[in-house]
């Protein structure tokens, strides 16, 4: 028998494993029916046999320290033949836990799994053999059919979706084994897997209902919210039904007082026209019997109507008097507003000062409190430093006296020691003792003299130090009391400028009264024109726009009347109000009449 070539069984064996991983992947990520992480084992199975495949006749690279055999150089080569690869390369390169060209590779992997572009990257390379011949040995895998074989095969990975999280794994230590009792199918295997996939089921109608749920309970608060905003909106519509219905019965009342005024004017009418039918029947009858009257009451009636002229020209010409009268108080009015709007200004002026005094004040205030507390702060200082510097003059007087009193018994040792000296000569041995004893207690004396003069110096610069402390607090004490003059001047200046608002104030109210005088007269005289004027009332039914904006009328936008012109407009139309001769309280009047009447009243002003 001829025996094989041992790297063509291995290429077929690699082929093989490869078939049996993809198409292992394939149909259990199909039965999952949900996306792939790093934890499904035929995923990490078919990455190792990737692995395998592209490991298969690497070239060993010998370096100083040691041989290199990765696949991370034959991949690092797609980035040049394929440009879209960049962006792997980039991000595998990035990743902080990768160490060795191994786990880049790895990585690199699996990013090209989860772009689904790993079958074109190979392919790129395969037909490049001339570049991979650098990196493989010329019976490898990759430079042999079945290479394209594989790549073929990976097209059909396009199918699966992965999410897998590179950045926490640790590529670079895993050891890739196959394991082939994954592709050894048993009963008990099948039997695993059709409980897996049941179980998988069950768990995909729980997250199924789960979120069901979850767009119910979303749903349901949505509605709550609808339910809420449409009962606010609903009290809402019955408060407008409400005051929609009360202004009916307003306007219904209105109208029957309307009607029942106009009932009287036509009966007054009709009593009228037969008065007068009556009269000229009488008048017939005496102008048959007897033509001669005819004659004087023609006379009569030609004196009647000379009178009538006259007494017209006399009402015309009072009423041009009442006219002039008329623009001159709407002068006057338009005087007095621009006044009381300037007054108004400074007011606002005034106000805003006020505002900025407090302000002021309140700093000031906030300032003086602080200010305050340092007074006491540095006050319980001083008299703290107070009792130190009484504590150090006590010592230092203790000091003095006991210096005096080293002093005296050193004058006394020395008088002592003379005085021993001339007496007891003899007694010499005895002397010479007794003066090293005393020798001893001076060289005691001296270093304690020296040490109380050394802390006394201490004493004195601490003093001083204190001293120093309390002119500084003098200091600050004196400029806190000017503040306070200050915080004083401030509020004097407060007071006089609120009184100077207040009088301000009664100032304005007076002008208010005044003007509010005026304005009645004013109404008084527009009422007086008003009633020399015909008026035409029109009737509800025949408006249905009005007459001004030429918006449609509604529940919300009421129906009124002008009371100077008689047409029907819109509240927002007929907002003013005047005084009228008709009525002596002021009335709604549309726009156009409440220009009109002004600018009379202004025209009549000198």
């Amino acid at each position: 028998m001829a025996t094989k070539d041992p790297t063509a069984v291995e290429r077929a064996n690699l082929l093989n494993m490869a078939k049996l991983s993809i198409k292992g992947l394939i149909e259990s990520a199909l039965s999952f029916g949900r996306t792939l992480d790093s934890d499904y084992p035929p995923l990490q199975q078919f990455f190792v046999v990737m692995e395998h495949c592209l490991k298969h006749g690497l070239k060993v690279r010998k370096s100083f320290l040691s041989y290199n055999k990765t696949i991370w150089g034959p991949l690092e080569l797609v980035e040049k033949l394929y440009p879209e690869a960049e962006e792997i390369g980039a991000s595998v390169r990035d990743l902080p836990g990768l160490k060795t060209p191994l786990g880049r590779a790895r990585a690199w992997l699996r990013l090209a799994l989860m772009q689904k572009k790993m079958a074109d990257y190979l392919r790129c390379l395969i037909i490049q053999r001339d570049l991979l011949s650098e990196f493989y040995e010329y019976h490898a895998l990759m430079m042999e059919e079945e290479g394209a074989v594989i790549v073929g095969l990976l097209v059909g990975l396009n199918v699966i979706d992965a999410n897998l999280c590179v950045k926490g794994e640790d590529l670079d230590s895993q050891v890739g084994v196959i394991d082939f009792s994954m592709y050894l199918k048993n009963e008990e295997d099948i039997g695993n897997k059709e409980r897996n996939v049941q179980i998988a089921a069950i768990l995909d109608q729980k997250n199924y209902v789960e979120e069901l749920n979850r767009q119910l309970n979303s749903t349901v608060s949505s509605l709550h919210s609808r339910v809420d905003s449409l009962e606010k909106s609903n009290t809402k519509l019955i408060e407008e039904l409400a005051i929609a219905k009360n202004n009916i019965i307003k306007l219904q009342e209105e109208n029957h007082q309307l009607r029942s005024e106009n009932k009287l004017i036509l009966m007054k009418t009709q009593q009228h026209l037969e008065v007068t039918k009556v009269d000229v029947e009488t008048e017939l009858q005496t102008y048959k019997h007897s033509r001669q009257g005819l004659d004087e009451m023609y006379n009569e009636a030609r004196r009647q109507l000379r009178d009538e002229s006259q007494l017209r020209q006399d009402v015309e010409n009072e009423l041009a008097v009442q006219v002039s009268m008329k623009h001159e108080i709407e002068l006057a009015m338009k005087l007095l507003e621009k006044d009381i709007h300037e007054k108004q200004d400074t007011l606002i002026g005034l106000r805003q000062q006020l505002e900025e005094v407090k302000a002021i004040n309140i700093e000031m205030y906030q300032k003086l409190q602080g200010s305050e507390d340092g007074l006491k702060e540095k006050n319980e200082i001083i008299a703290r430093l107070e009792e130190k510097t009484n504590k150090i003059t006590a010592a230092m007087r203790q000091l003095e006296q006991r210096l005096q009193q080293a002093e005296k018994a050193q004058m006394e040792a020395e008088a002592e020691d003379k005085k021993h000296l001339q007496e007891c000569q003899s007694k010499s041995d005895n002397l010479q003792k007794q003066i090293s004893q005393k020798e001893k207690q001076l060289v005691q004396l001296e270093t304690d003299l020296k040490i109380e003069k050394e802390w006394r110096q201490t004493l004195q610069e601490d003093l001083q130090k204190e001293k120093d402390a309390l002119s500084h607090l003098r200091n600050e004490t004196q400029q806190i009391i000017s503040l306070k003059k200050e915080f004083l001047n401030i509020q004097d200046e407060n007071q006089q400028l609120k009184k100077i608002y207040h009088e301000q104030e009664q100032a304005l109210q007076e002008l208010g009264n005044k003007l509010s005088e005026s304005k009645l007269k004013i109404e008084d005289i527009k009422e007086a024109n008003k009633a020399l004027q015909g008026l035409v009332w029109l009737k509800d039914k025949e408006a249905t726009h009005c007459k001004l904006c030429e918006k449609e009328f509604s529940l919300s936008k009421r129906k009124h009347h002008c009371r100077n012109c008689g047409e029907i407009f819109c509240n927002a139309c007929s907002d003013n109000e005047l005084p009228l001769p008709s009525s002596p309280k002021p009335v709604r009047v549309c726009d156009s009449c409440h220009a009109l009447l002004i600018q009379r009243c202004s025209s009549n002003l000198p």
